[in-house]
């Protein structure tokens, strides 16, 4: 984040080896630019007017920032943040701010193409009829020889959220019964976690942070990952807030903080019930909050007392006694006391049991429901929007019940077992499973069997390359649509700012055509819409609910700001009245117990490591870079463009390795090679490797990522999660 308020031509400099800034974007200096990358301006608008759009940054971040998008001769100029957001604050973080460059990258996908022999590399450029024509063709004839399209398998995520990208699902939906992968890599194991506990995950505005004195960071890094929520809480430390960071990595988020504590990964659920047991002992908790709001306090504190010691929880977490004492004291005695929960730490085989530990605490001392309180997760409440672009309708005759379920985390392994019918084309869209998903090689050979593979992006990526048609999808900046947070509590518009560029189409426009195309072929083959404006398909996702939560009369109420506020979600549960069974905080959860986990938030024992590979290998997120988006860019590239090992220097030291030399890291499912950077940041038993999609690299982290589920996520999303951060490696000098 920018060290002061980013105004109209306050440009960014992004580094010094960047030699552009975006000041050299503006007016004709930006159409110059252009030209030499082999593009024209859009001539879409008024000739020499200057002009501002709403935007919202729809990339799977926590921040969801609201944007104002200066337009000059058609060409984007200048991207800031709203001012009119108090989240965004007028701020964009240095991804945002280089958005611009993603518009107008010379490798943006800029037509439809058919690759000749999947993987080859020899791309032909095709017209979009001819695009449309092949998919439909190969979707008739497989309804015609398996009697449903069921073969046909969805692959979709959250590569982007604007609120229209649901198209993709309401088009699949359209054809008929479909196979989709399900599920989420991110987040799972929590929401389950606290669905058991308190009904649905419903965290306090981020933005009332500032009133917390007690805050403990468990597992989060908004330094880099959550940048307008790190500018609250340094506005909080100011106040006299005492920040606490829980982490195996002394990230930039600890190193700000007040006090660090390094944890061993997968034990935070030993460091929360060790503090939990602290406090019981000593009567710090809040005995009228659990009597009136709590379901199963006894039996959690009878596990305690049999089960559970502060000497225990220091063996396992290798925090010492005296501050998790401390630790516990503190965070008991002060009100009110905040615990932000980040998505990095229940990414374990026991992730699910660790954040419920984690919740117990909040509950026992009578932190939630106050202001500034809080067990802080996620929210969905503000995504109750009407889903027409998804909800669509399979024609009449559809042969089937229902669509077929395969996880998205164990992707390629479900797609091959898939049978009666068999998977034999895919559909990838807001995802790059050959970068991001376990087991990449298995993915890989997933792809190979099939007939088809259509995917549509930005970039020619590790997923376009196996796939036999890339469709090239617009921008933000080129699409209408609307886009809420996971994490704060604004609502942001969308407007179309420029024309798409070259041949783009968003979703709704490819499910759109495809549709037309279907129906040419064999009338009623599909009931998606064939035509439609792109704005009127945004009001229709809206509903009197959303519009009375955010204090609209309509939804174009937005064209004034570009954003607006829910009202009332200062504090989550306010009036303790939780959506479990029972209507209480739910210590003890007959849910849990259906979904196979145990009633009581118990410790579950942390994944045992290997001993021909005694290395953790944890894969956080990069900060230049979300997953794998941005860091193409040549501003990030001029910035970093090499991915590298972090490591301990003990560990260093006993490998033989030097700062930058070549590391092979592996296991028994595969290996990559990258630098070393030897820093103490990391454990001397662990390495931090950060996800992320490297143009023209043979770089993929994920080539020892195995498909381990963690132990919950199937009660809300359908799936386990993903135990990404319990692999297990060694390392060698390459």
């Amino acid at each position: 984040m920018l060290n002061e308020k980013l105004t109209r031509r306050t440009f960014l400099k992004v580094g010094a080896a960047v030699g552009a800034t975006l000041g050299a974007m503006a007016g004709m200096g930006a159409a110059k630019e252009f030209k030499l990358m082999g593009l024209a301006p859009n001539k879409g608008r008024a000739a020499g007017k200057e002009m501002t759009f709403f935007n919202a940054c729809p990339r799977n971040c926590y921040d969801t920032c609201s944007m104002v998008t200066t337009v000059k001769d058609g060409v984007i100029t200048f991207v800031t943040g709203n001012e009119k957001n108090t989240y965004t604050n007028g701020r964009l973080c240095v991804k945002g701010n280089s958005y611009p460059r993603m518009v107008y990258s010379p490798d943006r996908i800029k037509y439809p193409m058919r690759q000749k022999g999947r993987g080859s590399g020899n791309w032909e450029r095709i017209s979009w009829d001819e695009a449309f024509t092949q998919i439909a063709t190969t979707i008739l004839d497989i309804k015609k020889k398996y009697g449903s399209t069921l073969p046909i398998c969805l692959n979709k995520y959250s590569g982007n959220f604007n609120i229209l990208n649901y198209g993709i699902e309401g088009m699949m939906s359209s054809i008929g019964y479909t196979t989709r992968a399900t599920g989420t890599p991110c987040w799972p194991a929590g929401i389950d976690s606290q669905s058991f506990d308190m009904g649905m995950i419903f965290n306090s505005d981020p933005e009332q942070m500032v009133h917390s004195k007690y805050l403990i960071i468990w597992g989060a890094n908004p330094a880099w990952c959550a940048v307008h929520s790190m500018a609250i809480v340094e506005r909080a430390k100011e106040k006299g807030c005492k920040v606490v960071v829980i982490d195996p990595l002394l990230t930039q988020t600890a190193a700000k903080a007040d006090e660090y504590i390094q944890i061993r990964a997968s034990t935070d659920g030993a460091l929360a019930l060790g503090m939990a047991r602290y406090i019981l002992d000593h009567a710090l908790y809040d005995s009228e909050w659990l009597k009136r709001n709590a379901k199963g306090y006894q039996e959690f504190f009878a596990y305690l007392k049999e089960n559970i010691t502060v000497e225990w929880a220091a063996e396992k977490t290798g925090v010492p006694v005296p501050v998790i004492e401390r630790l516990a004291r503190e965070y008991a005695t002060t009100k009110p006391a905040n615990i932000w929960i980040g998505y990095g730490m229940q990414r374990h085989t026991n992730g699910g049991a660790n954040v419920r530990a984690i919740d117990a605490l909040g509950a026992m001392t009578g932190n939630i429901g106050i202001l500034g309180g809080g067990v802080n997760y996620a929210q969905l409440v503000t995504w109750g929007f009407n889903y027409h672009a998804m909800g669509q309708k399979p024609p009449e005759g559809s042969q089937g019940e229902k669509d077929r379920l395969i996880n998205i985390n164990n992707f390629g392994a479900e797609v091959l077992a898939a049978d009666d019918p068999p998977i034999k084309m895919l559909w990838i869209a807001c995802r790059n499973p050959l970068s991001q998903d376990p087991e990449a090689e298995v993915v890989k050979k997933a792809f190979e069997a099939m007939d088809l593979v259509v995917t549509a992006d930005l970039f020619m990526n590790r997923t376009v390359a196996m796939s036999d048609i890339v469709l090239p999808v617009t921008t933000p900046f080129e699409t209408p649509g609307i886009n809420v947070s996971y994490w704060h509590y604004w609502i942001n518009l969308n407007q179309q700012a420029i024309k798409p560029l070259h041949e783009t189409k968003s979703d709704v426009e490819i499910a759109m055509g495809l549709s037309k195309k279907l129906n040419e072929l064999e009338p009623g083959s599909c009931t998606y819409p064939t035509s439609g404006d792109l704005e009127e398909w945004v009001g229709k996702e809206f509903n009197d609910n959303i519009c009375k939560m955010f204090g609209l009369t309509s939804w174009k109420d937005l064209y004034k700001n570009g954003t607006a506020k829910a009202i009332g979600m200062e504090t989550a549960w306010k009036d303790l009245k939780f959506t479990t069974p029972s209507g209480k905080y739910e210590f003890w959860s007959d849910k849990a117990v259906q979904f196979g986990n145990h009633p009581l938030p118990v410790y579950v024992e942390e994944m045992k490591k290997p001993k021909e590979y005694p290395i953790r290998l944890i894969s956080p997120h990069w900060k230049y870079g979300l997953h794998s988006q941005f860091q193409n860019l040549d501003w990030m590239e001029n910035i970093h463009d090499t991915p590298f090992v972090e490591m301990n220097p003990v560990l260093a030291r006993e490998k033989g390795i030097r700062e930058g030399d070549f590391v092979k890291v592996y296991n028994d499912l595969g290996y990559f090679i990258a630098p070393a950077k030897i820093t103490q940041t990391v454990p001397m038993d662990t390495i931090a490797v950060y996800e992320a999609w490297y143009k023209g690299k043979d770089y993929n982290v994920n080539y020892t990522v195995k498909a381990i589920p963690a132990d919950m996520g199937r009660f809300q999303t359908g799936m386990p999660g993903i135990a990404f951060h319990d692999n297990f490696v060694t390392i060698e000098k390459a």
